[in-house]
């Protein structure tokens, strides 16, 4: 027992420690995640790393918090789901609270605006760094039509305008009539 529940405080401070840190969105945590449970820890295999982060983002609701409900569930079972949940919401609720008792202060002070700023390029890095990881691991495969969904995907988002969750939904839909052909040629 005393083993399940350090995996608990593993758990739970390692999501508290990425939510705290992580500022710029759901992919910037997704990085993090990676790299903790991936390449850290060895709880996850790259593979589903991928298949939890296109589950989090398909699924209605913040994807940090989708993250760690998956990530939390295949570690440890519906308790890991809980306590990996609690540890990525804590910190953005308490600094949500006192920017908004604050909100004010904050919102016309120069050094604020300009500490905001450069966090924005630093989300940019990590956010880059997200899609050349995880996306190196699709183009390894040598799937050309995973290829082709890749460069398909990125036009339909940044020249059509299209909403990612259809992109992928469509993408899913590729995935299944793909392993069906696959399933049955073999």
């Amino acid at each position: 027992m005393e083993n399940k529940k350090g995996l608990f405080v593993k758990l739970f401070l390692s999501m508290l420690q990425i939510s705290a840190f992580t500022f710029g969105g759901g992919f910037v945590i997704v990085s993090l995640m990676k790299k903790r449970f991936v390449d850290g820890y060895h709880w996850l295999d790259e593979d589903e790393m991928l298949d939890l982060t296109a589950l989090a983002q398909s699924s209605p609701g913040a994807i940090a918090v989708n993250g760690a409900i998956l990530v939390g569930y295949k570690v440890a079972g519906f308790p890991g789901m809980v306590i990996s949940v609690l540890g990525t919401i804590l910190p953005p609720m308490v600094i949500l609270s006192v920017v908004s008792v604050f909100y004010n202060t904050f919102a016309t002070n120069l050094y604020v605006a300009l500490v905001l700023r450069g966090m924005q390029a630093g989300v940019a890095a990590i956010i880059t760094d997200v899609v050349f990881s995880l996306g190196a691991k699709v183009l390894k495969d040598k799937n050309y039509l995973h290829d082709l969904l890749i460069i398909l995907s990125f036009c339909a988002v940044f020249f059509l305008k299209i909403n990612v969750a259809v992109i992928i939904l469509v993408a899913g839909v590729i995935g299944l009539i793909e392993g069906r052909i696959a399933r049955r040629s073999a």
